[in-house]
């Protein structure tokens, strides 16, 4: 394998920009990458060749100018076919949609655009960024699930088919699929990035992810997106420009992690728990277990809510005028939201609220919190991308929350480690991260 698809983004992105490597030249090898894999892993639902290498040599041109670049100038990044492209059909996994344009870029395309990234295809989500899964197929085992929704983007990162992508969460889009296919997930907290010109599933659940093969790289990725956007009115001014200088940073402290033994800890298969046990072990000084706190039983529920309400709301002319052509599964849940009353979702939407205020003091002691990042390896077969019970809760709080491929369940096949931290803190965050991904990575040695 070339050695650009062991490099990191930022060293990639340097090799750019001083002219020892040109964007075509890398757009190239990716597309000897997607030529040999994609006919089996069907990763992507849009990706031009020779469109990819026009924008490629149009970077290459405008290096040459000696003009500022931005930080990703040349760099090809994938994008989930929820996010609005000018230049590219938005379908959004659902045949309602086949051949849809949209007039504008969403706002991180734009930002992408802005830093000189490429935008190289879309990349296959789960219909509407819910359940009915895509042919999309795990890199490290054909006969299993990349998981959803955000299945392109993670299936792309695992098999080299791109460096950099962004996905979706709601449930546990970003960090489940990151944990199957054996990549780095992160998903920021809630308003830090915009989700204008993005389908809109649920605006209180909904946060937009980025996928990545290390901590600094999603954390260069992240940094890029981050915004205030008028149009988003979820999105806050927050200072992330030296979220990558942060994340490189040597923690001045040694991290303490609580971990809680959820009601899910069942659902994992026998490999995958010894596996995850013995992580507690090798890290048994930095990690105290705790009994899980008893308003996590009702978040579930209280997602489950907001989330199907505002499906109901968002896709209901779907349901009246092309009901046959929705899966099972979006049918059920509009059904559902429909019938939930307006008492309900106010409740739910309190309960938000309290329970992110109850959660907010483990900070006062500790750094994070760690979980599995999904109940167990990736499911066999292509009819479910798994559950999010390790997921739901932190997409419910707005949480930042990050899945680094530390460990391997059955058939040796990735499980990730799921970090979970403050709202709003993620500069700090990454550093931690990344202090847990450095410090696994010498033990393995």
């Amino acid at each position: 394998m070339s050695t650009i698809f062991n490099l990191k983004v930022e060293k990639l992105a340097q090799e750019i920009k001083e002219g020892n490597i040109t964007s075509v030249e890398v757009c190239e090898q990716y597309i000897e990458r997607i030529n040999k894999f994609e006919k089996d892993i069907k990763a992507w639902v849009h990706f031009n060749k020779k469109l990819l290498l026009e924008k490629a040599k149009e970077a290459d041109d405008y290096r040459k100018t000696g003009k500022p670049l931005g930080v990703l100038h040349g760099v090809p990044v994938a994008v989930k076919d929820i996010f609005g492209t000018f230049d590219m059909p938005t379908e959004c996994g659902t045949i309602l949609r086949k051949g849809n344009k949209r007039s504008q870029n969403a706002e991180a395309v734009e930002l992408l655009k802005s830093a000189g990234a490429i935008i190289m295809g879309k990349t296959a989500t789960s219909e509407l960024a819910y359940l009915g899964p895509p042919k999309t197929r795990n890199p490290h085992d054909y006969e299993r699930t990349p998981g959803g929704s955000s299945s392109g983007s993670a299936a792309v990162i695992a098999s080299h088919m791109a460096p950099l992508s962004i996905g979706s969460q709601t449930g546990g889009s970003v960090i489940r699929p990151a944990s199957f296919c054996g990549v780095v997930g992160y998903k920021p907290s809630y308003g830090l990035i915009s989700r204008n010109g993005v389908l809109k599933t649920s605006f209180k659940l909904d946060h937009v992810g980025v996928f990545g093969k290390t901590v600094e790289d999603v954390a260069l990725l992240a940094k890029i997106l981050i915004k205030k956007d008028l149009y988003d009115d979820a999105t806050v001014h927050y200072s992330a420009d030296n979220m990558l200088n942060e994340c490189k940073k040597d923690l001045l402290f040694e991290p303490k992690f609580i971990f809680y033994k959820t009601n899910s800890w069942k659902k994992i298969d026998k490999k995958s728990r010894e596996s995850f046990e013995y992580f507690i072990k090798v890290f048994k000084k930095n990690i105290e277990i705790f009994d899980t706190p008893s308003y996590f039983e009702d978040i579930n529920k209280y997602h489950q809510v907001i989330h199907e309400t505002d499906l109901a709301n968002n896709f209901q002319d779907y349901y009246k005028k092309s009901k046959a052509k929705l899966s099972k599964e979006m049918k059920s849940a509009i059904s559902r939201g429909m019938k939930y009353s307006a008492k309900q979702y106010a409740e739910a939407i309190d309960f938000m609220k309290r329970s992110y205020e109850s959660y907010k003091e483990v900070f006062e002691d500790y750094h994070g919190v760690i979980t599995p990042a999904s109940a167990g390896v990736a499911n066999k077969g292509l009819k479910s991308t798994g559950i999010a019970d390790f997921n739901k809760v932190w997409s419910f709080m707005g949480t930042p929350a990050i899945s680094l491929p530390l460990l391997q369940g059955e058939n040796n096949l990735p499980l990730g480690v799921q970090l979970i931290g403050d709202r709003f803190d993620d500069l700090r965050f990454l550093s931690v991260a990344r202090w847990l991904e450095q410090k696994s990575k010498k033990h393995n040695e």
